[in-house]
């Protein structure tokens, strides 16, 4: 298989999943993962938020970046079973004021969320002061409002922007265009619903200086669009067709500081909240004398929301 694309091309669904190693085995009544951590909220205090990684289907749409399909079922999970898992979670994990329900794909896609669990989860997310689900901006449609009124309580739908570099955008596979998301963005404020939105760091085909620059236009065009947080996530090897790239010269991971770049700038504009996404960020730095304090900085800055003075390394400069 030959891996070259031009910038105006996608890779394919099969190319994808040409690429895929096996699943990992997940039980369609209980949550592959949860925890418990600090965020810096839109209320602009400190506050515990639960998150549940629910099982079950395997979202539709193949992105190229993508590995969350490693905790998902082949068939839809059976009805009930999505409001069961929430209700293992609760009984485990300390009680939190927020909750976000994360499902490796859309929460309304129906083979992913079986429409007809929509009102037992409501009633679970009630007592919350928000709910956050992640979905494709094909995906936002009523039944998002709807859940909106059933929960009675303040909905925040995550997108994946990941781009608003639209070549880009394309060759991910990702089966949307920039003017998906404006549209997705503008049916969700319109019924009093909050957007947050993903964004890659150095997709393929994409140099450092590209990354970051493309990454703050993202952020920008983001904040444009009505969105009020934005976690920034280091594009990363491991589900098969990202590392292939990667051996063929395609792609390589970004730096940490890359992602030290992209944050001060974009909070700087005081336009809205900006995460650093730091899931075993250490892989990315490039110097192990002070990969720790980059990353501690950070962690600071997404729990301050303040920039800080930049980190200056007497092994790298």
């Amino acid at each position: 298989m030959t891996l070259h694309r031009s910038i105006q091309e996608s890779y394919t669904d099969s190319d994808v999943a040409r690429e895929r190693g096996p699943k990992n085995s997940v039980d369609p009544f209980r949550p592959y993962h949860m925890l418990v951590e600090p965020e810096f909220c839109a209320n602009g205090r400190i506050e515990d938020v639960t998150t549940v990684f629910l099982s079950n289907h395997e979202c539709p749409f193949r992105c190229l970046m993508c590995d969350l399909w490693k905790n998902t079922t082949d068939d839809r999970v059976p009805a009930g079973a999505i409001p069961q898992q929430i209700r293992h979670a609760l009984e485990q994990l300390p009680s939190t004021q927020h909750i976000k329900l994360y499902n490796s794909g859309s929460f309304f896609d129906a083979q992913a969320v079986p429409p007809e669990d929509d009102a037992e989860i409501a009633s679970l997310v009630s007592g919350f002061n928000s709910v956050v689900v992640e979905n494709h901006p094909r995906l936002c449609n009523d039944r998002c409002s709807r859940f909106q009124d059933q929960c009675d309580t303040q909905l925040e739908v995550a997108l994946g922007l990941e781009t608003s570099h639209k070549p880009t955008l394309q060759l991910l596979n990702k089966q949307m265009t920039t003017d998906d998301f404006a549209r997705a963005c503008e049916f969700l404020l319109q019924h009093d619903i909050r957007v947050r939105s993903f964004i890659l760091l150095k997709p393929p085909h994409t140099s450092e200086e590209q990354g970051i620059e493309r990454a703050i236009d993202s952020v920008r065009f983001a904040f444009d669009h009505g969105v009020d947080c934005c976690a920034v996530i280091p594009t990363r090897a491991g589900n098969g067709i990202m590392d292939r790239l990667q051996h063929a010269g395609l792609f390589q991971p970004p730096h940490l500081q890359s992602l030290e770049t992209v944050i001060d700038e974009t909070l700087g504009w005081n336009r809205g909240r900006v995460l650093a996404d730091l899931w075993e960020a250490g892989q990315f730095a490039e110097c192990p004398a002070c990969a720790m304090a980059r990353i501690e900085r950070l962690n600071a800055i997404n729990l301050s929301q303040q920039t800080a003075p930049p980190f200056e390394c007497h092994h790298c400069g």
